[in-house]
């Protein structure tokens, strides 16, 4: 994957590149060779990628590109880029379609748009012949049927991570005397191509909420909310290549089951109970694969705590969690390969549209949402009563999970209730993140015991156990401070709203 960073400008009738000349010492901008290129790009039926501001094209002589949502950078909009070879431009390949599913689901793809292009090109590179600026002037023009539908102009300027902003600026500046001009909001050369027929809304929308919403439209957006965040996070997952996407994910569905359990008097039962075991069957596959990011994570930080001499012990632990945190991620992405997940995402899709509402949902959110959190918030006050002075690191793991429960349900009905329930959900927060460095260190410290005794060698079960011991301590420090967050959560005036 490569992060595609772009600034897009409108052109003008007249527009010509510029020389760049004077752009700082050292820099030389050299044209390239004109570029006549064709391109098409594929989409469902109802254009779902375009949509959701997704694209999957193929260009003759360079292969196929998928493109992901990106996000706004100042003028500059970042994105992953994904290339596939491949001449055959009648379907995408295997790999690229791989990382669509979650839009796609089992609908097809099929030709949506057919530019031909003509494109100039200048790159600036430094003295060292590093490129800086990749500048782009494309005549495009949008067949349909063999015949020219429409032609439009754009510039684009790509830039690695590296290049100054005073030289984007300065590119920019040059670009804008020539006659173009920073488009307000970027919109690809495929959504200008298709034009209206796209202008809908992506499948999914977390809908703003009335003035005075019922509990129904509240949890329409709860559960809207944590849909597209699950669809934004399955390409990163598939991806393997950061962390994050199977974190998000798993806070999706998480947050998923929570709200279907807090808005529960709101919906069918029938309904939110097969989905919150679906939901379930995906949150443990996730939650393996997150577990064991964390650990290893969290090992490979210890080690270097270790005096020089237990280093090679050290580094066999790791190598072997390594090799775990493989398998649990191969396993997982058979799980979201699956067709099982698949008709989830279908009917997660509905859900945010349309959830299984009951007549009760039709009263007032402000009369029947805040009432929802006592349930959770009772919960987490009884485990913490029960635990005694000195509780177990099972009963603290527990009361970690009913403080991440009722989080989630004060952040569900936040929107309604407002800033006193937004302030009890970031007490919440803080006991939760508290709790939930307790719980890393337990469990590091119990996979080096179980580790140490089948590792093969004196130094390496030696150094398991020094690691060990880090993490015990880690975990006795913890026990010192969880009661201060937990009284900031216990204080009375943060549940007046309730």
């Amino acid at each position: 994957m490569t992060a595609e960073r772009e600034v897009k400008l409108a052109a003008s009738p007249d527009f010509r590149l510029p020389s760049f000349a004077g752009l700082g010492d050292g820099l030389v901008a050299e044209p390239r060779p004109v570029e006549r290129l064709q391109t098409v790009y594929f989409d469902t039926a109802d254009l779902r990628l375009a949509r959701w501001g997704v694209s999957v094209r193929h260009r003759t002589g360079q292969g196929w590109t998928v493109k992901l949502p990106g996000e706004r950078v100042g003028d500059l909009l970042v994105r992953g880029e994904h290339l596939f070879p491949g001449e055959d431009a009648s379907t995408p390949p295997t790999e690229a379609l791989d990382l669509l599913r979650a839009y796609v689901r089992t609908t097809t793809l099929r030709p949506a748009a057919r530019l031909r292009s003509v494109r100039h090109g200048v790159d600036v590179r430094d003295e060292e012949g590093a490129s800086l600026a990749d500048v782009v002037y494309d005549e495009v023009s949008v067949l349909v049927g063999g015949r020219v539908e429409q032609r439009f102009r754009e510039v684009e300027v790509e830039v690695p991570e590296e290049t100054p902003p005073d030289l984007l600026d300065a590119i920019l500046a040059a670009l804008k005397g020539a006659g173009a001009s920073v488009a307000a909001e970027p919109i690809s050369k495929y959504r200008r191509a298709i034009g209206d027929r796209a202008a809908g809304p992506p499948e999914v929308v977390v809908p703003e909420l009335p003035p005075k919403p019922t509990g129904g439209q509240a949890v329409r957006r709860a559960i809207a909310n944590s849909v597209v965040f699950l669809l934004r996070s399955d390409a990163v997952v598939r991806l393997d290549e950061d962390v994050e996407g199977v974190h998000q994910a798993r806070v999706a569905t998480r947050r998923l089951r929570s709200d279907l359990r807090t808005f529960g008097p709101l919906l069918d039962r029938e309904w939110t109970r097969e989905l919150r075991d679906e939901l379930r069957w995906l949150g443990d596959a996730l939650g393996g694969a997150r577990d064991t990011d964390v650990l290893l994570e969290r090992l490979r930080g210890r080690v270097s705590q270790l005096p020089a001499t237990e280093l090679a012990g050290a580094a066999a632990a790791v190598e072997a969690l390594e090799r775990r945190d493989k398998e649990v991620h191969a396993a997982l992405l058979e799980v979201i390969r699956s067709d099982r997940y698949v008709a989830l995402l279908h009917r997660l899709v509905a859900a945010a549209n349309g959830p299984a509402l009951v007549p009760e949902a039709d009263r007032p959110a402000i009369e029947v949402l805040p009432g929802l959190v006592r349930g959770p918030w009772g919960a987490l006050a009884k485990k913490v009563r029960k635990a005694g002075k000195r509780p177990t690191d099972e009963r603290l793991h527990d009361i970690r999970i009913r403080t991440k429960r009722l989080r989630y349900a004060a952040e569900a009905v936040a929107p309604v209730a407002g800033a006193k329930a937004q302030r009890f959900a970031k007490a919440a927060e803080g006991l939760q993140g508290v709790l939930g460095g307790h719980n890393d260190a337990v469990v590091a410290e119990t996979w080096l015991r179980d580790w140490a005794v089948q590792a093969g060698s004196v130094d390496a079960a030696f150094a398991a156990g020094m690691l060990g011991g880090i993490e015990r301590a880690a975990a006795l420090e913890v026990r010192g401070t969880w009661r201060r967050a937990w009284r900031r959560l216990d204080d009375p005036r943060l549940r007046t709203w309730l």
